[in-house]
């Protein structure tokens, strides 16, 4: 058995950490963060803006962008749609934005797939993952372990890299005074995150939405 490692507070106060960074500067972190919101409200339409900032190293709403390469896993797209949104968001891309539109699951070998791309691209500073539910597999154990197990092994991974890994993921279609109550899942979702982010709408037609954050 592999014995405990432990620190002292003495030497935990005055040993030198590195603090976690930002991809984009005082938003996203590094490490894992969830990106929530209703069907068709902007969610991928965003992630991608956020990833030509990144790949290009240009700011995202005046903010600044820790320029490197990205990974989007468009899961529930196609080449064709992606390249679509493409034309209608920039003129220029980025040769350092990487698109895949099918992977493993977590439970047969995604984190290996993520560690092979790593690799390849070890520069890379952002990986998105467009939508949670098409890297798990449905589980007959405790929705909460469930929860927190399937999310932990994103994290472990992000931190293991000092990257930021966003996860796209969908609320439920209820009203709640807080808006993050209306992550779809159990609470091992929003606590084993370092940030989480919900995309709301008052209306459905309407043309804005107020981005909540909490992390």
């Amino acid at each position: 058995m592999q014995k405990l490692q432990t620190v002292n507070a003495e030497t935990l106060l005055y040993e030198p950490l590195e603090k976690p960074s930002f991809v984009v500067d005082s938003l996203i972190p590094t490490g894992l963060s969830l990106f929530c919101g209703s069907q068709k409200i902007g969610k991928s339409w965003l992630m991608l803006k956020l990833c030509l900032c990144v790949s290009q190293g240009i700011p995202l709403w005046d903010m600044t962008t820790m320029e490197g390469d990205v990974l989007y896993l468009c899961l529930e797209d196609t080449f064709c749609r992606i390249q679509d949104r493409l034309f209608r968001l920039t003129d220029e891309a980025s040769g350092r934005l990487h698109f895949a539109v099918a992977s493993c699951k977590l439970s047969d070998g995604l984190i290996v797939q993520l560690e092979d791309y790593l690799k390849d691209y070890p520069d890379s500073r952002l990986i998105v993952i467009d939508t949670l539910q098409k890297v798990r597999t449905a589980s007959k154990d405790n929705a909460y372990a469930s929860d927190y197990g399937d999310i932990s092994l994103i994290k472990d991974f992000a931190d293991r890299h000092s990257l930021a890994v966003i996860v796209v993921h969908h609320i439920r279609k209820q009203n709640d005074s807080d808006v993050f109550n209306k992550v779809s899942g159990t609470t091992g979702l929003t606590g084993s995150a370092d940030a989480t982010f919900v995309l709301e709408k008052e209306k459905r037609a309407s043309d804005t939405a107020k981005l909540y954050v909490t992390g």
